[in-house]
This record gives structure tokens, sequence and C-alpha cells, in this order.
């Protein structure tokens, strides 16, 4: 397999952005071109001001200014950048049916194979298609049988590389990776060729131990699966949290004896409002789809309930706060603090805060919300998606603002739904001095050192205690 020159990437989002920064930032050897259909988002990558970029992640700024105009180029040409590749990475969303068979668990494919059509009438020489995007076993086959099938000669290798990205972490998980996991055809030796191609791309900065060659069914499955374990973490210490609250244990205390076991360890035990992001809940309801398509009924019901009890936490915590406030919180401001499904992030898919905030506007609350990386437009967008009530609604009873102290003024209850660290610096008896009383703090994120709050004068309640 010849020197890789040219790569493209279709997809300009929380994948493929920085995963593309960070391949030019260590290749500088090599050509990355990033497209999108999207204008508004190209035009973002290529601000002038490079801290505009549309995807926060601490320290991607600055690869992006190293990088970018070097090496490093985002374009809504997308047939150029096809054309000149001998590699391309798909990287485009694959969000969950909305419609027809498996509506609500199915992975929709529709951009993927919008993607392999582009392809295939594009190129006129060699590509190796490597798929980036969080998808379904045996993904591969399909985008095979559209390539192969152009007629146009083009020989077309497939691999299977998915990213295993934390958001807020997403730059030092790529510099420095647990893992690469590379799939390939390995039984041919053009497959093992364009496997190796991809090897030497990552190897310009990842240790060839920590690159991991499989079958690409085994690498596909490994990626649902690592994400299904640790989102079953997340329920699992959840669950114990509503126990904790009943028993009088703590579920930090709980999860810390529980974690120092070595054959357990300690990572995602920590009890919150339930995860979000775009990931834990589409790659299970993926994985659930898959076990019930091939009859696996035991197997799929295992894993839903993992996506039943974190639906649950979420619901029982907004429920807490109705109950907690007198059983009615009609025409009561409540601040909400963070929107973004996790701190050093403004990716807002599937947070907490939007389904807490929809649950206590059917109650006819009013909501304030604060989130230093959010916008005021992301979170109507947010709202608007589920559909709940119209666009006009939501503008009237939810308002976003500049600061946590303007959110929380006059409010009758604050609830942390994100663990942004300056939440922990907030004057708080300022706060507690301007809001009703008697002054309730719902903290889903167990934030907040209960005693220090508690003196101030807050009603206080934190999951899991």
């Amino acid at each position: 397999m010849k020197q890789i020159k040219n790569i493209c990437c279709i997809g300009a989002g929380y994948v493929g952005g920085p995963t593309m920064a960070i391949i030019a930032q260590k290749c500088p050897h090599i050509n990355v071109t990033v497209v999108d259909i999207n204008e508004k988002r190209i035009a973002a990558w290529n601000d002038e001001d490079v801290e505009n970029i549309p995807i926060y992640e601490p320290g991607l700024s600055d690869i992006v200014k190293e990088a970018r105009g070097r090496n490093l180029f985002f374009s809504t040409e997308v047939d150029e950048a096809i054309d000149k590749a001998e590699m391309i990475f798909i990287s485009v969303n694959t969000p969950t049916k909305t419609y027809g068979m498996g509506k609500g668990m199915a992975a929709d494919l529709k951009y993927i194979e919008l993607c392999a059509r582009q392809i295939a009438k594009v190129a006129k020489t060699d590509k190796i298609v490597v798929e980036k995007s969080t998808l379904p076993v045996r993904t591969a086959q399909a985008l095979k049988d559209i390539l192969e099938n152009t007629g146009n000669g083009v020989n077309f290798q497939i691999l299977s590389n998915p990213e295993f990205l934390a958001e807020g972490t997403a730059v030092e998980d790529l510099l420095s990776p647990d893992r690469v996991l590379i799939g390939g055809d390995i039984d041919t030796q053009k497959g093992k060729e364009a496997v190796n191609a991809l090897v030497d791309v990552y190897s310009n900065w990842v240790s060839r131990d920590h690159i991991l060659t499989t079958n690409v069914w085994s690498s596909e499955l490994s990626k649902l699966t690592a994400n299904a374990f640790l989102a079953q973490r997340v329920s699992s210490i959840n669950a114990m949290s509503e126990l904790c609250e009943k028993t009088g244990a703590d579920v930090n205390e709980v999860a810390k004896a529980v974690g120092m076991d070595t054959r357990i360890g300690s990572k995602f035990l920590q009890s919150s409002v339930g995860f979000g992001g775009s990931c834990f809940q589409k790659d299970i309801l993926n994985l659930v789809y898959i076990a019930k398509s091939f009859g696996l009924n035991e197997v799929a019901d295992y894993w839903e309930q993992v996506i039943i009890l974190n639906d649950h936490q979420k619901k029982r915590f907004a429920a807490n706060i109705v109950k907690t406030l007198y059983n009615t919180v009609s025409g009561k401001k409540i601040a909400i603090l963070g929107w973004a499904f996790k701190k050093d992030t403004n990716d807002t898919r599937e947070s907490a805060a939007i389904y807490v905030s929809d649950y206590l506007l059917n109650e006819q609350a009013e909501i304030v919300v604060y989130d230093p990386k959010v916008t005021a437009e992301q979170i109507y967008a947010d709202l608007d998606y589920l559909g709940t009530r119209t666009e006009a609604e939501n503008r009237f009873l939810v308002k976003a603002v500049d600061s946590a102290e303007e959110a929380c003024r006059d409010a009758h209850a604050i609830a942390v739904l994100t663990e942004w660290d300056e939440f922990n610096e907030l004057n708080w008896e300022e706060i507690y001095r301007n809001m009703l009383k008697p002054a309730f703090l719902f903290d889903g994120r167990r934030l907040l050192n209960r005693k220090a709050i508690e003196r101030i004068g807050f009603d206080f309640y934190a999951i899991g205690k």
C-alpha cells in the first residue's frame, strides 16, 4: 500500500473535527481536509478567531491554530476532497431512527449510505474508506456492497476505526489513547495493506502496542460493547443511590468501598442525575435492536434495563423537586445551573438538564438556565426537538442568562445539573440572600459541600444521601 499523503474526512462534527486536527498536528507530511455540506459549521471552523470554532474542548483551539492552513483544511468542496484522498474517513451523524422499522432503537444509516454513494460516484482511484462514526455491526458490509457495485473499476478497502473519546477530555484521549482499534479484512493481502496504512498514520504518535487490529465485525461490536459496559456502571451506581436515600447510607461511601476492589475499580461509579451524551444511550439502543433482530430477547432486555434506569433517575430527580416544593412548581422560578451533559464541553445531546427541565415545564414551572458554554439558541433547539410544547411556549417559559447569579436571583429553587468547576467557586451566601425563602438547592452531580451549603441556610438535597 502506498504512503498516505491526503486524508479526507466527511463530517466536521464532534468526532471528525478533533480527530482530524490531531492527525494533522502529528502528521505534518499528510494533508488533512475536513468536509461538510453545512456551510455555517465550516465557516466556524475557519473563523479567524480560533476561539470561535464550533466545538469546545480544552486544548483543541491551540491545535487547530497550529495546523490550520498548513496541512489542515476545512471545506464544503466534498467531491474535490474525495477525489484527491487515498484515505477517506466517514464521520457523519448516525442518529437513532425516529420512523419505521426499528424506530427509537436502530441506527439511522441514511447519512452513511449517502456518503458511500457519493464516494462511489466521485472516486477514480483506489480508496481506503474508514468508518469513524459509531455504527451497528455489519455496516461495513453495506458500505462494501454500495462501493463495489459502481462498475467503475475502483478498488475499495473498508476499515472500522471506532472512536473512544470522552467529551471534555477528547484532546487528551486522542493524544494518549488507551487503545486504537482498527478492524479490516485481515485475511486478504489488500485488506492487510489497508489496515497497515492506517496503523502507520496512528503510529506517528501512538506506540504500536496500543494499536489493536481485528476483523471488521469485532471492531464494530467492541465500540458498542465498551459504551454499554460504561453506561451499565453508571446505572448500577445510580440504582444504589436510590436505595441509599431510603436507608441512610451515602452513595459516595458505598462507591468508594466498592471501587477499592481492584476487580471492579473506581471509574464510572459517580452517582448523578443520569448519563447523557451522544453515545451511551444511542449505542445501547443499537445493541438492543441488534439483539432483538437475532431473536436474543433476554440479551436485549438486559441492556434495555440500563436505559430504563437512566430515564428513571432523571425523572425521579425532577419529581423530587416538585414534591419538596410543596407538590407544586406552577409559576415558580427554578434556576438550572448547567445545560451541557458534562463539564468542559458544549455538547448537550441527551443531557439530563433537557429532560429535568421538560418535566418541570410540564408542571408549569418557569425555568432560567445558565451554562458557561451553551448558547440560548442551543437550549431552545434541545427543548423544541422534544416536541412537548410549541416553540413560542418554550421561549416564553424558559430564559437563558449570562451568569449563575442572575439565574438564581428570586428563584424558589436551584438544580445543579452539570458539574462545571465554577459552580464550586460561586458566592453561595450571596445567592442565598437573593433567593425566595425557604431556598432549595438540588445537587444532581454531588458537586457541593453539604455542610457548607446547609450552614448558609439552604434546604439541600444531593443524590444518593
